[in-house]
């Protein structure tokens, strides 16, 4: 495991299918049932909920759990407003960027199949120099090639239609990955790995593991507030991104340093239990997986805290994978960085004996 590469080009191919499925928040399901369908051989059965989040699970009749988690859905827009000419206003639906939207191509999900469209904007030579208009949420807008309100009506689209970028995975230099939706697609690819691993090197783990891969993370941590109720674990680690601070326009002072390549990122924060961030650090000291640390404030602002504050209080940590460019339609993460978020939650399950509770009175 230290040295033998991870990826193989099944499962970067799984993790390209993946990525180019389109599952925004709130319909994440044509892409849970992908990753069932790769993670089916690793498992004994699955958990889903009425919201659509999908567990793997590995020795169900376990009285001790742990859940490996990460998020399948990705930021996107709905219809807001349709005009009388046929152009169509936004609202978000999670933390879109207003700013990357101008020129882009979209895909409209309509019950017709998807209706293409473009964020219009108004030619340079329109516009008053020094005095131009950024793209703001109430100035962008979507033409789908719609003459009025009613042919928009006749193609299918309506008000609350939910609104993805079509962009594609690509493979940068050889060895970074870039796409949309790579967070958090990249956490459930990533927890899927480990599933493999496990299979394929025939571990027997002293308790049920809950693969996990929760919905509506981008609205609120809303699908994990759902599942851990339902699971009841004992213990979560969570894998999420987190920023690349090397890039330009980007504050250290505020930010701190992480940086895409230099290892999986560690977490500091209220919620993070520091006995388990502990176990974790040890486990890549021992097994040489390079690694950052990362200090939050008040919260994660991922799954993690969602699984902490739960049942009473569930050990909870957060492994994150450093990523450039978030919410745009060109994340951007290293692979092996990839590798090493798989080995290191790979390797801290195994550490893991049954009934561990990671109290500080004991």
């Amino acid at each position: 495991m230290k040295t033998k590469k991870i990826l193989t080009k099944k499962s970067i191919d799984f993790l390209g299918n993946y990525l180019n499925n389109a599952s925004p928040t709130g319909y994440e399901w044509e892409g849970q049932k992908l990753w069932m369908d790769y993670l089916k051989p690793y498992v004994d059965t699955f958990i889903t909920d009425t919201y659509g989040t999908a567990v793997g699970v590995v020795n169900p009749d376990a009285k001790f759990k742990v859940v490996i988690e990460g998020h399948s859905d990705e930021i996107s827009w709905y219809v807001n407003y349709i005009t009388d000419n046929g152009l169509l206003y936004v609202i978000r639906n999670g933390g879109s960027d207003h700013q990357i939207a101008p020129s882009k191509w979209v895909n409209i999900h309509t019950k017709k199949g998807i209706v293409k469209g473009v964020f219009g904007w108004p030619a340079i030579h329109t516009r008053k120099s020094g005095k131009e208009e950024p793209p703001k949420l109430d100035n962008i807008f979507i033409d789908i090639g719609a003459k009025d309100a009613e042919e928009v009506k006749k193609m299918g689209v309506h008000v609350g239609c939910v609104i993805t970028y079509p962009d594609e995975f690509h493979i940068l230099n050889k060895d970074k990955f870039v796409c949309r939706a790579i967070d958090n697609r990249a956490g459930g690819f990533m927890i899927a790995e480990v599933a493999r691993l496990l299979h394929e090197n025939k571990k027997k783990l002293p308790f049920g593991l809950y693969i996990t891969n929760s919905v509506q993370e981008e609205i609120g941590l809303r699908g994990a507030e759902m599942i851990t109720q339902t699971i009841k674990p004992n213990i979560a680690i969570v894998t999420d991104v987190c920023h690349d601070t090397t890039t330009p326009m980007i504050d250290k002072k505020t930010q701190g340093h992480t940086e895409m390549g230099a290892g999986p990122v560690i977490s500091y924060a209220p919620a993070v239990q520091n006995k388990l961030r502990e176990r974790i650090l040890e486990t890549a000291e021992t097994n040489k997986i390079p690694f950052q640390r990362m200090a939050a404030s008040r919260m994660t602002g991922t799954d993690t805290d969602a699984f902490a504050y739960s049942n009473g209080g569930v050990a909870s940590a957060l492994i994150s994978l450093p990523l450039r460019y978030m919410h745009t339609t060109v994340e951007t993460v290293h692979k092996d960085d990839v590798e090493n978020v798989i080995r290191l939650i790979y390797e801290t399950l195994l550490t893991i004996k049954e009934g561990e509770t990671f109290s500080y009175f004991e």
